[in-house]
Parts: structure tokens; sequence; C-alpha cells
């Protein structure tokens, strides 16, 4: 019975789901569990300086909120305040790896604003408690600190609060020379 409490302690203690108003505990993806299209190590810390939106996608839920990145799209915010990471669950799928590699590599050329990073092993469901099979969205401020998270599909009267908590970020850092 020991055994199993313990068990369950340090399964639910290795699961920090992210908070808000918090920077995020540090993650990096290289290797065996995945990293930047070019092969190159993603870190979390790069989550600084801009604000950030991070989409955290299972390739079957790719176009789940479409809507909200088309939102995004129109806008046209100013790439030296903000940036946009694509992060695909790679493991959350049946969809072979090297397809979906090779579709995310033209992505990237397609889109270089954009950063596509890969999570083989749902590295970011067990550190930071996304959720799993779905389309999440983080949004953090300059600081690092996470100001919006909605894991699933958003609604036509959700797509308003990321796109004002984006706008009122970038607002107050009119002033701040990058």
């Amino acid at each position: 019975m020991k055994k199993i409490i313990l068990g369950f302690l340090v399964l639910v203690g290795s699961v920090v789901a992210v908070e808000l108003g918090k920077v995020p505990s540090s993650v990096i993806l290289d290797g065996d569990n995945g990293g930047k299209t070019d092969g190159s190590a993603w870190n979390s810390k790069m989550l600084k300086g801009k604000v950030h939106i991070l989409f955290y996608v299972d390739p079957d839920e790719r176009k789940l909120n479409e809507p909200l990145t088309q939102a995004l799209k129109k806008r046209h915010f100013d790439r030296r305040k903000y940036a946009s990471v694509a992060m695909i669950n790679l493991a959350a799928t049946w969809l072979p790896n090297a397809i979906l590699e090779s579709k995310l590599k033209a992505k990237q050329k397609e889109f270089p604003d954009t950063i596509y990073v890969k999570d083989k092993k749902k590295v970011f469901v067990k550190k930071w408690g996304l959720a799993d099979d779905n389309s999440d969205i983080l949004i953090f401020d300059k600081k690092g600190e996470l100001i919006y998270k909605k894991f699933g599909k958003l609604s036509e009267k959700e797509i308003a609060y990321p796109m004002k908590s984006a706008v009122v970020t970038l607002e107050s850092m009119k002033n701040i020379s990058l």
C-alpha cells in the first residue's frame, strides 16, 4: 500500500500544470523528445522578450481553433513584439511522424515568422499538464508569464479574449524598444 501511495505522489508531483500569472517550469525539447523542424533544440525559456502565443496541437485536431489563427493573421501584429509557436504533439496521432515532419518543414518555410516545434513524447502533456489529443492555446507576456490558457475549441465569443489579451499586452509594450 505504501508503494502505491508513494507512486501516486511521485506521479502527481511530476505533472505541474501551468498557472496563470506565473512563468512555467523550463522544458527543453531535443533529440528523441522532439525540437524545432531544423533539428535544433527548443527551450520554453524562449517564451520571453515578446508576447508569445503557443498552440499545442494534436495533428488530428489542427483545424479546431482555425478561427483564432485567422483572426491573429488579420491583425498583422508587429513581429518585433509578438511571436507564435506551433507545437505539434506527434505522439497524439496515428499519422506517421515522417509524413508530419515533412509537412512541418514545408509549413516552416511557408510561415517563417512562426516557430514550428515537434513534441514526440507528449513532454508538455507530462510536464505542464497540457491537454492531450486536443488543441491548446497559451499566451505569454514578455516576461514569460502565462496570461491566457484554453484547452479545446474556442467559441466565437471566446476568440475575442485571447485577441484582447494579446492586444493589451502589446499596447503596454509600445514604448519598449526591441
